[in-house]
């Protein structure tokens, strides 16, 4: 039989990503969650597992309960934490045998890992996955080689990177119509296809080219381009037109939804790397200003004319109507500085260059400031019903983006799909 230090040792890997269970056999009764209340002299607690069971844990006079730090193994430096020291939202994992009740343990052993230690974890993998990560579109995989090929962004160009796995790595996959790492499911290699989102951790080479993947995560994701029809703030939803199909979508907005709006210097170099140019958006395929051709696409263009500098802020870009008959058009707006904030990792700064980091220090919207009419770039779960997605990033103030796929188009519908910007990627996994 397993030693007490040998049970606690395993739990304490597995505390953070298992919900509570109820093995048969000598294994007895196991239940995981955070706490929710605890009642001393009752000698008992309630915790609520992650798939939103309520169990009571009774304690008895043999009951062991520890606290070890998140990640440590190191049973010796356990150290005995008594009930009434323990706090709701501290996370607890408590085996033993079943009670008289449902959802009810009488424990042998708790392990307990409070709420600020796994606040430190959390902010410790946030930094690692941000610092030791790189994420892309899979273009290939050789399961004989234990490898996954795929694109990703430098600074200025795309770049091939390739993922070395072994049978030591861990996979996680997101699930349909979910954005949060917490709903993704344990994965395999087997499980990752060509056009999927991932992202990997692990230690990269010199030039980054390789990376030896400890953990991944991946998804099949989209990325489209539509124009606002109605925003619903309570609902949490907003219904636009996909500028790919001319169809309706329903947007689902969660509170893990990363809304961001773009200044015009961020917008600008987007699409300059979309379309391959420098200068403003209309060196993409024209120059600053240049009147549509006749016919063709609507066009979008910025009131008063005025083009953003450097110390410029986050100007309104408008629809401008449709253009006359006859097919190909264009889009018109105004060029000038690039302007921007520099610093590690951003435009003008130095260091990998990182979307995800970018977006999270750009300004935030909200649904209740969007109006008809204003265009956004969505990135999303591929959810179960067509025409109903949930996003988790929503970017507003990319008319310079649609500007330049446009042109890059030549005129044709706007496939943002097939933009290499990495923004077809949740955060980092670390919620």
């Amino acid at each position: 039989m397993r030693s007490v230090l040998g049970l606690l040792s395993l739990a304490c890997i597995s505390l953070c990503c298992v919900g509570a269970q109820t093995p048969g056999g000598a294994a007895g009764v196991k239940a995981v969650g955070a706490v929710v209340s605890v009642d001393a002299a009752a000698k008992t607690l309630q915790a609520k597992s992650d798939t939103g069971e309520i169990w009571t844990v009774t304690f008895t006079d043999k009951t062991v309960c520890v606290t070890l730090p998140p990640g440590e193994r190191d049973m010796k430096k356990a150290t005995p934490i008594a009930l009434d020291a323990i706090q709701p939202g501290d996370r607890v994992l408590a085996r033993g045998e079943a009670g008289s009740g449902q959802n009810t343990v009488t424990a042998r052993t708790v392990l307990v890992m409070t709420k600020s230690e796994l606040a430190q974890k959390r902010a410790s993998e946030r930094a690692d996955w941000a610092r030791r990560s790189v994420a892309g579109a899979v273009t290939a995989i050789d399961p004989a080689q234990n490898t996954i090929t795929m694109s990703t962004q430098s600074r200025e160009s795309a770049k091939t990177v390739t993922v070395q796995v072994s049978p030591a790595t861990q996979y996680r996959r997101y699930a349909p119509d979910s954005v949060k790492f917490a709903d993704a499911l344990p994965s395999r290699l087997a499980e990752i296809q060509v056009g999927d989102q991932v992202r990997a951790l692990g230690d990269r080479n010199e030039d980054g080219t390789q990376v030896t993947a400890e953990q991944i995560v991946s998804g099949a994701f989209r990325t489209f381009a539509g124009t606002v029809i109605a925003a619903d703030p309570t609902a949490g939803t907003v219904q636009v037109t996909d500028l790919q199909t001319n169809k309706p979508v329903t947007v689902r907005v969660k509170p893990e939804t990363l809304e961001r709006r773009l200044p015009d210097w961020a917008a600008m170099m987007l699409a300059r790397r979309l379309g391959g140019g420098a200068g403003g958006p209309g060196a993409v395929g024209g120059s600053p200003g240049a009147s549509p051709g006749a016919g063709g696409a609507s066009q979008w263009q910025r009131p008063g004319g005025g083009a953003p500098g450097a110390g410029g802020g986050a100007g309104q870009w408008q629809r401008a109507g449709a253009g006359g008959s006859g097919g190909g058009g264009g889009w018109q707006g105004a060029g000038g500085a690039n302007g921007g904030p520099g610093g590690p990792g951003g435009p003008g700064g130095r260091g990998q260059f990182d979307m995800q980091q970018m977006l999270e220090r750009m300004p935030a919207f909200t649904l209740a400031d969007l109006k008809k009419g204003d265009a956004l770039v969505i990135s999303s779960s591929r959810g179960a019903k067509t025409g109903d997605v949930t996003a988790f990033t929503l970017l507003a103030g990319v008319e310079p983006l649609l500007m330049a796929a446009t042109r890059v188009a030549g005129g044709g519908s706007v496939n943002a799909g097939s933009w290499n910007l990495d923004i077809s990627m949740p955060g980092m996994p670390t919620e």
